[in-house]
């Protein structure tokens, strides 16, 4: 039987310097949790995951908020593993992420990986709309099946407006009755683990980041707006976060560096 779910969250400044969540409403699978953040004056939740999801079928979303002014990020506990499970007519499960950041807010997205295992079929879609004072820091991960296993169909659309204009709009696909070649030279080369970094930043309006490569399998590629999107593939999971965590730490290091110096 499939699972219909919606899990919501909003962050709010507290009045105190802080930031507070007045509302985390679990469902489903998406159990959601105050945690405590190492940052200053953010709010932080934790995905955990209430049980085996997405399976082929299932329809689920969440739904998260940082109003103006307010901090927040948003991490999991552990991997989220698409699996084939029961079919429901023949069709996909989906994983649908709606993402508003407002004013003078900030997003930490940091989820862990999404693993798509084999005979698992999903389309995953994160929607952002970012207030033109906004900053958000947003990753995702696809690991292509499990530890020798081919992988399962994955689908994967990233929209990105900021002000009501467009920022970045990307769709990839994967596996069974993806277009051909996915897994070729051009594309992947071989490797099984992809991912991308997005940085939306204000002050890059005035002081954009220049195109560049970030190694033999990673670059970073500024967009027409005031932000950059870092994208890697490697061998493994383990790889790949070493790449996108090295790119993320120097990123937001540049930035602290420039505000010491203002």
């Amino acid at each position: 039987m499939s699972v219909r779910a919606t899990a919501r969250l909003r962050a709010v400044p507290d009045g105190r310097g802080g930031t507070a969540l007045p509302l985390l409403e679990s469902a489903g699978p998406l159990a959601l949790r105050r945690t405590r953040s190492p940052l200053p004056g953010y709010a932080r939740a934790t995905v955990v995951g209430a049980m085996s999801a997405p399976l082929n079928g299932d329809r689920l979303t969440l739904e998260a908020e940082a109003a103006d002014g307010a901090h927040l990020t948003v991490d999991a506990a552990a991997a989220t593993v698409a699996l084939p499970g029961a079919r429901t007519g023949g069709e996909p499960s989906t994983y649908t992420v709606n993402l508003s950041v407002g004013e003078e807010a900030t997003l930490r997205w940091l989820p862990e990986q999404l693993i798509s295992a084999h005979g698992s079929d999903l389309h995953q879609t994160t929607h952002v709309e970012l207030a033109p004072a906004a900053r958000l820091l947003l990753r995702e991960e696809q690991i292509l099946g499990r530890h020798d296993e081919p992988t399962g169909a994955l689908t994967t659309r990233l929209t990105v407006r900021r002000a009501g204009r467009p920022l970045l709009d990307q769709q990839l696909a994967y596996g069974p009755g993806a277009p051909g070649g996915w897994d070729g030279p051009a594309v992947l080369g071989g490797h099984r683990a992809v991912g991308q970094l997005l940085l939306a930043e204000p002050s890059f309006e005035d002081a954009p980041l220049p195109a560049r490569i970030l190694g033999p399998t990673a670059a970073l590629t500024p967009l027409a707006g005031p932000a950059v999107l870092v994208t890697a593939v490697a061998a493994d999971a383990r790889l790949l976060r070493e790449i996108l965590d090295e790119a993320m730490h120097e990123l937001l290091g540049g930035l602290e560096a420039d505000a010491g110096n203002g």
